[in-house]
């Protein structure tokens, strides 16, 4: 089952002409949107982080549309389908933009371009890979606010949870892949990222200082050190969400990746190094993934760490 999302002219003033004077003033241009989407059942339940924000949708397309210059309308509609299939799970776009006074004769309402696309299978237009899609599953339960992505690379997690109005810090100990990640936000105009290079695999005795109490959320994907886990857990504000996805045994016998055995969680280790924290979301076993390679044998974690003075909720 699939929803589609319209919003019907989304009118606002921007620079789009072939030649330099027709782009020297903002001139009035208009936007259809169709996004079809996979709606969680418990979207139902009234609740707009469990679908996809469709002014948040508007608001970015509105700053694209206001903040760039174009010479050509096709051009400005690559740049929407991108940013809207990089920052928001949607499956088709239908996009419809035109110049509502556009400078020819006898043209006595508008001119414009209307395109379709459908999400690549593995990657998004822009050559960056997706979010995990356990990542986009699991956003609902996911509290507002500021979020630690440990081990972050390129920051795939730090781009979609910014999208969605998340405050990250993106901490590594790759500087340059920091640094691309702090240029790709800068391009897409995310503001909430900031970056930290750090060593998380520093020698014994083993210290980290990731603070204390600080953190909404903290979310780890494919990156296993066992000793970082009583930082994550010190990390976490009481009632912040631990979010984690790796690879179990069962992928290195069956894809012999990692190619160290010692990189996979055994059975129902992820449960005991968190089992501290209460459990909202558990599962082992082969999840679907963006490679092209079928399923990937992972253990998922979604876990909120007790508030003080009385039981979690």
């Amino acid at each position: 089952m699939s929803d589609d999302i319209v919003i019907e002219r989304l009118e606002f003033r921007g620079r789009c002409g072939v030649t330099v004077e027709e782009r020297a003033l903002p001139q009035p241009l208009a936007v259809d949107l169709e996004l079809r989407h996979q709606p969680e059942p418990a979207a139902l339940a009234d609740d707009l982080a469990r679908t996809i924000d469709y002014a948040r949708v508007a608001q970015r397309v509105v700053e694209i549309g206001t903040t760039q210059d174009f010479c050509l309308l096709e051009t400005m509609a690559e740049r929407l389908l991108t940013m809207l299939f990089n920052e928001f799970p949607i499956e088709r776009v239908k996009l419809w933009i035109r110049k509502l006074h556009p400078p020819i004769s006898y043209v006595a309402r508008s001119v414009g371009i209307s395109v379709e696309r459908t999400r690549p299978a593995q990657q998004f237009p822009c050559g960056g890979p997706a979010p995990a899609p356990f990542l986009v599953e699991q956003l609902h339960r996911l509290p507002k606010g500021k979020v630690l992505d440990v081990a972050a690379g390129n920051g795939r997690h730090s781009l979609f949870l910014a999208s969605h109005g998340y405050q990250v810090e993106a901490i590594d100990r790759d500087g340059n892949a920091l640094e691309r990640l702090s240029a790709t936000a800068q391009t897409r105009m995310l503001s909430t990222i900031t970056t930290r290079t750090i060593d998380l695999e520093q020698p014994s005795p083993y210290e980290l200082d990731l603070g204390k109490d600080q953190y909404d959320v903290v979310i780890v994907f494919f990156y296993l050190y066992r000793s970082l886990f009583p930082y994550l857990i010190d990390a976490l504000k009481p009632g912040g969400v631990l979010i984690y996805e790796t690879f179990t045994i069962d992928n290195y016998f069956h894809h012999k990746h990692p190619k160290r055995w010692e990189f996979c969680l055994a059975p129902n280790e992820l449960l005991r190094l968190t089992s501290c924290l209460h459990v909202l979301h558990y599962d082992e076993g082969g999840h679907e993934n963006n490679r092209a390679s079928g399923l990937a044998y992972t253990a998922q974690l979604v876990a909120h760490k007790p508030t003080r003075g009385g039981p979690p909720t």
